[in-house]
């Protein structure tokens, strides 16, 4: 995903391909005065070992991910993204939690420093991890900075990002389902670094449409009783999922719009299959059962096919760039009008796709305002 965001970016920016899917460019945010996608600079964590971004790139395109002729167009851009790739959490990696995250720290602070930047947005786009156990120390600030110099588990990885980022006081967006930035201690880092953040697990494909028609059978009092859904997945994001404990991460996700949105849990649930030779692409097919006027029992069925990283690589723009601007004006802690972006908005119960758009278009308007 990562490799198509700053392959689409230098793409878009330099002419060669229209910013189809980025939210950000339509005329709704022509006066949010967020920075313009010229003003973006790539870097990142990765695990030790991971192939040049370029060589992805071409992976990508022989998959039918980016246009074929990108990573040849846009090699310079990719270099340049590549040489501030530094290593990230290894399993196993000596020392305490807070050692690792100091070193991450001094990572984010060297970027900003050495590229001049006004200021660094850490998206996290890792692959999803197991439910983690809240535990006394995640609740109280001090409690979890000893934590970190005493346990090596205190905390799961996504959140040791999280909390580095917050330290170095960058806003932080968490793409994935993982726990990531969702505990009260990392709130009170937020408010207290004065940084934004937002998440989590982005919403590009099966709970996209969800979201957009469960509100229609609300508005209709029409009764839904059961929706299941089956989602094939290949690529890493398959593999991953193979794992029932990231699975369950997953499906918790996906499954929480519904309940809100109609006010009560419905029969079905959601499956998720890793298909290896899918590659890059997934399929989702979805199967609502629904009652009309004298009960009569009626059936609405949906496939959606697409090429995830290309779905999600627009949104990561558009989120960098929302949380770029709120940093800027001076908003902390969770950002709730970036809900329209994911499956488990942070501090928000609002999950009706055209209310959401309506809550994020008003907020950035108020962020022009305040130009």
């Amino acid at each position: 995903m990562a490799t198509t965001v700053v392959t689409g970016a230098a793409a878009i920016r330099s002419g060669l391909l229209p910013p189809v899917g980025c939210v950000t460019e339509t005329a709704d945010f022509a006066g949010a005065e967020l920075p313009g996608l010229d003003a973006l600079v790539f870097g990142g964590h990765d695990i030790a070992g991971a192939a040049p971004m370029a060589k992805r790139a071409e992976e990508l395109a022989r998959a039918g991910v980016v246009p074929p002729w990108s990573p040849a167009a846009v090699a310079g851009e990719l270099e340049d993204a590549d040489a501030e790739i530094r290593v990230g959490l290894v399993a196993g990696e000596p020392g305490t939690l807070r050692e690792q995250a100091d070193r991450l720290i001094a990572d984010l602070v060297s970027f900003r420093e050495r590229r001049d930047l006004e200021r660094v947005v850490v998206v996290n786009v890792a692959s999803t991890e197991p439910p983690f156990p809240r535990r006394p120390e995640h609740a109280d600030l001090g409690a979890l900075e000893s934590a970190l110099a005493a346990s090596g588990d205190a905390l799961p990885p996504s959140s040791v990002y999280a909390y580095a980022a917050l330290r170095a006081g960058c806003p932080y967006i968490d793409f994935t389902p993982s726990t990531g930035v969702r505990l009260p201690a990392l709130d009170e880092l937020a408010r207290r670094m004065g940084v934004p953040y937002a998440g989590s697990d982005a919403k590009t494909g099966e709970t996209l449409v969800k979201t957009a028609l469960a509100p229609m059978f609300a508005a209709r009092a029409l009764a839904v009783r059961a929706w299941s859904g089956t989602n094939l997945l290949g690529g890493g994001d398959g593999a991953t999922l193979a794992d029932p404990q990231a699975s369950r991460s997953k499906k918790i996700s996906k499954d929480r719009s519904l309940t809100e949105i109609l006010g009560h849990r419905v029969e079905g649930e959601t499956h998720i299959d890793y298909v290896r030779p899918m590659g890059e692409w997934k399929t989702a097919w979805d199967h609502v059962l629904f009652e009309g006027f004298g009960g009569v029992q009626m059936t609405l069925q949906f496939t959606w096919q697409g090429c995830d990283s290309a779905l999600a690589a627009p949104l990561v723009l558009d989120l960098a760039r929302l949380a770029a601007r709120a940093h800027e004006t001076g908003e902390s802690g969770p950002l709730t009008a970036l809900g329209f972006f994911f499956k488990d908005p942070i501090g928000v119960r609002e999950h009706r796709l055209a209310l959401q758009y309506e809550l994020l278009c008003e907020w950035a308007a108020r962020l022009g305002a305040r130009a």
